[in-house]
């Protein structure tokens, strides 16, 4: 591990930064750090003016869109003002401007499809609360019985997008699937690989009920 590493690690342990955005970090940091190190530049030596080039890179040579870009100048300015300790001049490196879609919301008779070609309970499960409740993949897979509450009919949401808290809806269809899946499943081991699974149970059935188009919503 490098040195800027355990740097980087040390603070988001302090700060209390889930997992899954500390790799996010690391990963889009470490290509920055490369691409510096290709130049011969160490990190002390970089300037506003290689974070305006690698960000051209990124855009010209790599094809990224907005939106990932502009993921990877959140985690190089992280870099840049609390590990290499220098200044950010917001009106030197801007964020890129978005265009901004509203999701496209499958129809009711396609949610219905998916789920009746569903026979195992699991999956079912996992699908209803990502249609039902609107779950991003990941807080599907850090779901606990505890975040279910169907006195007020809500699913409680923690660590959700911007390390933020927030409930949702809770069906009744998605009860009636959760409470079978609980009595079939509670004690089971849980998979180490469950985001992986349950992007493959989604694309799974929405191709097997011919839907086409729709993506699980993610947690970046």
């Amino acid at each position: 591990m490098n040195h800027y590493e355990q740097e980087i690690n040390l603070y988001f342990e302090l700060k209390g930064t889930p997992e899954s955005s500390r790799e996010a970090y690391l990963r889009r940091i470490n290509a920055f750090v490369n691409f510096m190190q290709d130049k011969h530049k160490c990190r002390e030596d970089i300037t506003e003016s290689d974070i305006q080039q690698y960000i051209l890179y990124l855009k010209k040579e790599k094809g990224l869109s907005p939106g990932t870009i502009n993921n990877y100048i959140s985690a190089i300015k992280f870099f840049y003002t609390c590990i290499v300790d220098k200044e950010w001049n917001p009106k030197k490196i801007p964020r890129m401007k978005r265009n901004r879609k509203l999701p496209v919301i499958p129809p009711k008779q396609d949610v219905l499809a998916i789920l009746n070609a569903t026979a195992n309970l699991k999956h079912k499960a996992i699908l209803v609360l990502i249609y039902g409740s609107g779950l991003r993949v990941g807080e599907v897979a850090r779901l606990k019985i505890c975040d279910i509450c169907s006195k007020s009919m809500r699913v409680r949401v923690e660590n959700a997008k911007h390390n933020t808290n927030r409930y949702t809806i809770l069906s009744d269809i998605a009860l009636e699937v959760l409470r079978k899946y609980f009595k079939a499943y509670l004690g089971m081991p849980k998979s180490s690989q469950i985001y992986e699974e349950i992007y493959t149970i989604y694309n799974k059935y929405a191709k097997y009920s011919k839907i086409k188009n729709q993506k699980a919503k993610t947690q970046n």
